[in-house]
Parts: structure tokens; C-alpha cells; sequence
């Protein structure tokens, strides 16, 4: 199946229904007076996550939507049938914005959330709201008004705990499909992975973490080498980024493998601030490929000098993987926590202030 995660589709509510003229007409009844229904209101557009997708392909096949229109009204003060909502269905973790200015109408991030992205137009009023003491056969009832019609861009971004970055071929796919059970497309040429994939990574007690694999960055991705930097979407959501630096180049010289790892670091600034700002763990991977050992102290070293966990691990092997599991496992439980904790405190400084006020 082929990943799209950006599309544009158009959209148009429903019209509302026409309001009705129309007289009373029954034996026995002289001058029954007007008796006009309202037109129904048009159908809503609906944009809805839903698990049972997991791409935005549909949208390349069909692009426009329209909801159903109101039903005019009827004599005997009969409203019109309102419209069906149009209901569309996009992965969980789309966001949905307008296409012409890019305001964010929803993040779609649990299962069933919605959000109206264009409202059908209300009914006319028929004639039996327009009669009067001095007009008591009035002959006009008025027009449906227009559904709204807009351009939307959907934006899909897997949700996912930790995300794997690093240079093509630093074995981010060997990684999540030794410690998930995940299959993605494993090779030995450079961008081999060209969609993201996720994983779950099971835990102690019954609990897992997501993990997702993006295509691998190369210096100047944000000028549009390589793959670009346009998957680093999918991993905006992630709390901690597993960065994967190939240590196997050791013989070129410690201070490559650290050049490759400020390379990554830098497209990262380049996309977004927060995202660089986010915490990383350090996997010194291909060990297995060493012929001597003595490099990886240097670069502990080195990294613990910049503030950053670091492993030495082989994904080939496993050797190492389950400390680095355990690593980001116990970071993740603390950045929840904390996150919880911020909720929480929001939460009772707002209930504070109501009450006070």
C-alpha cells in the first residue's frame, strides 16, 4: 500500500432547503390562511479519525466532497428533511487545516475525534412567518441559504513514543525490527527506507512504547537532498528521538562519526527548533563491526561531554539493545509523569481563578 501523508481535497456543504408558499385547503375551512413549512438545513462536512486507515491514499483518487442538500419545505407547515452529513474518515493523527490560510481546524490524535469543516445552510422560512394582520396571503417564502465550500489540507503524523533518526544506513531498520515487530525493507544501499514505519516495542507489566523509523537525513536534506526532511513530521509527536550514529566509520577518525552526528542534529534545527530541542539518546551502533573496541570510550566520552545518553550497541546482534530500551522506557515514564503533573497544575490554577473571580 502507498504512504501518502499530504493531501488537498475541497469540500461543500449542503445547501439549505427553500422555504414554501402555500395555502391551507380544506372543507369547511374558508380562508385557511398560509401554511408555508420551512426548508431543512444542509448537511454538514465531517472529517473523522478513524484506526481502520492508516494513510491518506483515498484522497489521491477523489478530491471533492459534497454533503447533501436540505429538503424544500412542504404546505401544511411540513419542514423540509435537513441534509445528511458527509462524513470523511482519515487516519488517527491527521491534522487538519485550511488550505488557503493554514489555520489548524483539528488535530485528530484519538480514535472517533472529529471536526465540521463546513457547516450546511440553514432553511428558508416558508410562508406562514411572513403573515400579518394588514398581509394575511403573503406570497413569498424565502431561499435556502448556501453551504460553506472551502479548500482543506490534511496532514498526517504518526503517534508514536520515541522516534529513530540518524544518516541513511545507520541501521535504524535493523533497530526497530530487532526490538519490535516491525518488517520493514532492510538493505545496503542509502535510502532504503523510503516511508515511515512504526513499531511496538513490548514492555515490563504489560505496557509497550511506539516506535517510529523515518528515512534517513543527509546534510542539506532541508534544501532538498536526498529524501528531504518532510518525514520529520512523523516524529513531531515523539517525546524522546533514539539518534543512531554508525560507528563502523571509526576508522576515518573519531571526530567523523561526531560530524555525522551534528549533520543529523543540524536538518533538525533546520525543521523545527522544538523537535532539535527534544531529549536524545545516543546508540553507538555496528559494534560488531569493530575491529578494536578502544574508539567507543572516546566517543562515551565525547558525548558525555555534550549532555547525551549514549549505548554502544549492534542491532545486527542485539548486543547492548535491551539497555537501550530500558533507557528510553524509564525516560518515558518520567516525561509523562511530567506531563501529567503540568496538566494536572494547569487544571487547578484555572479552577483557582474561576473561583476567585
Amino acid at each position: 500500500m502507498r504512504f501518502v501523508d499530504e493531501v488537498k481535497i475541497h469540500v461543500r456543504a449542503g445547501d439549505g432547503g427553500s422555504g414554501c408558499v402555500s395555502f391551507r385547503r380544506e372543507k369547511y375551512v374558508p380562508k385557511g390562511g398560509p401554511d408555508g413549512g420551512d426548508g431543512g438545513k444542509g448537511g454538514d462536512v465531517v472529517i473523522k479519525a478513524t484506526s481502520v486507515k492508516q494513510t491518506l491514499l483515498d484522497f489521491h483518487f477523489q478530491r471533492q466532497f459534497k454533503a447533501a442538500r436540505g429538503a424544500h419545505g412542504r404546505g401544511k407547515q411540513q419542514t423540509g428533511r435537513n441534509g445528511e452529513a458527509f462524513i470523511i474518515e482519515v487516519p488517527v493523527g491527521t491534522e487538519v487545516r485550511d488550505g488557503d490560510t493554514g489555520e489548524l481546524l483539528g488535530d485528530l490524535t484519538q480514535e472517533h475525534d472529529f471536526v465540521v469543516v463546513a457547516k450546511g445552510g440553514q432553511g428558508g422560512k416558508g410562508n406562514m412567518h411572513f403573515a400579518t394582520s394588514t398581509r394575511r396571503a403573503p406570497r413569498i417564502a424565502q431561499p435556502g441559504k448556501a453551504g460553506e465550500e472551502r479548500n482543506i489540507k490534511l496532514e498526517l503524523k504518526l503517534l508514536a513514543d520515541v522516534g529513530l533518526i540518524g544518516l541513511p544506513n545507520a541501521g535504524k531498520s535493523t533497530l526497530i525490527s530487532r526490538i519490535s515487530a516491525a518488517r520493514p525493507k532492510i538493505a545496503d544501499y542509502p535510502f532504503t527506507t523510503l516511508t515511515p514505519n512504526l513499531g511496538v516495542v513490548p514492555l515490563d507489566h504489560g505496557e509497550s512504547m511506539v516506535v517510529a523509523d523515518i528515512p534517513g537525513l543527509i546534510e542539506g536534506a532541508h534544501r532538498g537532498a536526498g529524501l528531504g526532511i518532510k518525514f520529520l513530521r512523523h516524529i513531531e509527536r515523539t517525546l524522546i528521538l533514539i539518534h543512531l550514529v554508525d560507528v563502523s566509520t571509526c576508522g576515518q577518525g573519531v571526530q567523523t562519526v561526531l560530524a555525522n552526528y551534528h549533520k543529523v542534529n543540524d536538518e533538525l534545527g533546520h525543521f523545527s527548533s522544538e523537535l532539535l530541542g527534544k531529549p536524545q539518546i545516543v546508540a553507538l551502533n555496528k559494534i560488531d563491526l569493530l575491529l578494536e573496541r578502544e574508539p567507543l570510550e572516546e566517543l562515551r566520552e565525547a558525548f558525555h561531554r555534550l549532555g547525551v545518553p549514549v549505548h554502544a550497541i549492534s542491532a545486527v546482534t542485539g548486543e547492548g539493545t535491551q539497555g537501550l530500551i530500558w533507557d528510553a522506557a524509564e525516560q518515558l515514564v518520567r516525561l509523562r509523569e511530567g506531563a501529567r503533573e503540568k496538566v494536572s497544575a494547569t487544571g487547578q490554577h484555572t479552577e483557582t481563578t474561576e473561583d476567585q473571580s
